[in-house]
Formats: C-alpha cells, structure tokens, sequence
C-alpha cells in the first residue's frame, strides 16, 4: 500500500462529505415504504427553504420519521468512531474501544440505573439518563486504567484489555440484576440495552450535534499528540508532549461522547472498534488522516447497517445493535486474519 498524506485536505472533507450525503439521501428513501430518490432530494430541498415540495404521506414519512433518525444515527456513528479511533491512538490499543475496555457497560450501567430508578430533571427528562451515562462512562474508564496500572505500571495491552472484559462483565451482571427487579420498565429498559435509534427525534439528534461539535474538534486537535504516543509515553513527553493533559482530554471528551450515544442509543458495539480499523487500511495510520476519515467513516457504517435492520426482515425492525455486533464481529475477523497474513 502507497503512503498516504498525513494531512486531511479539503479535497478529502469535500469527498467524504458528499458520499456521507449521498448515504443518507439513500437511507431516506428506503425503508418499509419505499420512496424514489429524486422524490425525497425534492421534498428535503423544499423543507430546507421552507417550501415543502410534498405535503403529502411521503413528505411526513421523510420529514418527521426518517429524517430525524437518519441524523441521530449518522451522529451516533461518527461520534463511537471517533471515540474508538483516539482511544486505540492513545492506548497504542488496536482492540482499544468503549465496548471492549468497559466503556460502554459503564454508560449502560449508569443509564439503565437513571431509567430504572426514574431520575430526571424537571422539564429535562432525558438529561437525567444522559448525565448518569457520561458520569458512569468517565468513572468506569478511570478505574479500568487505575486497576490495570496497579497490576501492571505498564499498562500493557493484554492487562488492559483483561481489565475492561472483567468490568463489562461486572456491569452486566449488575444491569441484568437491575433488570429483574426493573418491573414495568422491564420491556423498554430490555430493548434499550440491545441498541436502537427507532423513534428518535430532532431533539436527541440536535443533542447529539451539539456534544460533536463539542468534542471533536478537541479530540482532532489532539491528532498529532497520538502520533507521539505511537513511540510510547517516556518519548512523547520527550519531544514536548503534555502527556497527561493530553490524556485526559481525549479521555473526557471520550467518556462525553459515549455517554451521550448511550443515554440515546443504548448500547451500540463494534463501531468504535471495526470502523478505525477500516478507515486505516484506506487512509493509513496517520491521526491527522485517520481521526476524521474515522468520524465519516463512521457515519456511512451506522446509517447502512440501520438501514439494514429496518430492512432486512421488513415490517420487523431489529435492534441496531445486534447487527452492528453481527457485521462487526465478521469484518473484525476478516480483518484479524489478514493482519495476521501480511506478516
């Protein structure tokens, strides 16, 4: 494979822009109904100048149905790759991932435990599940590395990874408890732990824009930081490195942007963790490359395999995150033997 630029130009935000569009344009229209593209091109141009082209079923069919959900898993799927993708850079982790070191559980724990408890905030219903997911992520991340440092100063992959298994599973078995005892919230607090983004509205996708545009640009700034940490901690801290502001930068912003996905999503894996691996066999290991090709990268993945679950055994809708651990744990096979060949 050539050497890839290790700058992200226009060209490439321009590219990925329009393919990310086009993806959507896609999704819009299909679906139980389906809908021709040029239909859909026309009814949102007209809402986008407030001049809507079909007032009709269709029209409500884009706009207050699909449109809203289409964004929310776009998000969704740019900000867990993204995560993923700056946590593999600054654990020097290719299995690195909110799913794998315990992350995500975390976020779940702390969400199903707002849900099952009913905590709220007046008028802010949501903020309540949203807050205890990003609390929960950040607390469960600090104390994985603090278990993992004690075992090993190292921080070795294997201990790490040993790590976040033991806590996911401690989480689980905490949630599965919450669960029985959950009683009428059984059924909604059930199916929100397999990961779905059905009935999301433009609440929650401006929620999720707001904690991107938040965090992203955080986490891009950082890019060539994570470069450093390829040649380990002692020497980037050499070369000038804040190694511990940096650290926790990613890792706050981090923990903010799983959190938020969860409290909405539920629980969503692989993407974090297959996605980055994709994107870097395109565009090369670079973070100045790799991290936004990641955040679009990941945007195209969600919003195909949501629109497989709506599709697939249609009118039945599955869980979006049984196929995107489905599709993930195959690609992330393919993608484990070939590495292994190219040695």
């Amino acid at each position: 494979m050539r050497t890839k630029a290790r700058r992200f130009t226009l060209t490439d935000y321009l590219a990925l822009t329009l393919l990310t569009l086009l993806t959507m344009l896609v999704c819009l229209s299909l679906g139980s109904v389906a809908l021709p593209l040029d239909q859909t091109l026309a009814t949102l141009v007209g809402a986008l100048f407030g001049k809507p082209a079909d007032p009709g079923i269709a029209g409500t069919i884009i706009l207050s149905l699909r449109l809203p959900r289409v964004l929310s898993v776009a998000l969704v799927g740019a900000a867990l790759s993204l995560a993923g993708a700056a946590m593999q850079g600054l654990l020097r982790n290719p299995l690195a991932d909110g799913s794998t070191l315990g992350v995500s559980s975390g976020a779940s724990l702390g969400a199903v435990l707002a849900l099952a408890l009913g905590v709220t905030l007046p008028g802010l219903s949501q903020l309540g599940t949203m807050g205890m997911a990003m609390l929960f992520a950040f607390l469960s991340l600090a104390l994985i590395l603090s278990l993992a440092w004690k075992i090993d100063a190292s921080l070795a992959t294997n201990t790490i990874i040993l790590i976040g298994v033991i806590f996911s599973m401690f989480a689980s078995s905490l949630i599965s408890l919450m669960i029985a005892f959950s009683g009428e919230r059984l059924r909604s607090i059930t199916f929100w732990t397999m990961g779905s983004l059905s009935g999301t509205g433009y609440t929650q996708a401006f929620t999720l824009l707001i904690a991107l545009l938040l965090c992203a640009p955080l986490i891009l700034s950082s890019s060539h930081e994570l470069d450093a940490f390829a040649i380990g901690e002692d020497n980037a801290h050499t070369i000038g490195v804040n190694v511990r502001g940096v650290k926790l930068r990613v890792l706050i912003t981090v923990s903010i942007l799983i959190g938020v996905c969860v409290s909405i999503g539920g629980t969503i894996g692989f993407v974090g963790l297959v996605t980055p691996h994709m994107t870097r066999l395109v565009v090369g290991p670079a973070h100045p490359r790799l991290l936004p090709a990641s955040l679009f990268a990941g945007a195209i993945f969600l919003m195909l395999a949501d629109l497989l679950a709506r599709t697939i055994v249609s009118p039945i809708e599955l869980p979006l995150g049984v196929v995107t651990s489905f599709i993930g744990a195959i690609l992330f096979v393919l993608i484990f033997f070939r590495s292994r060949r190219a040695r």
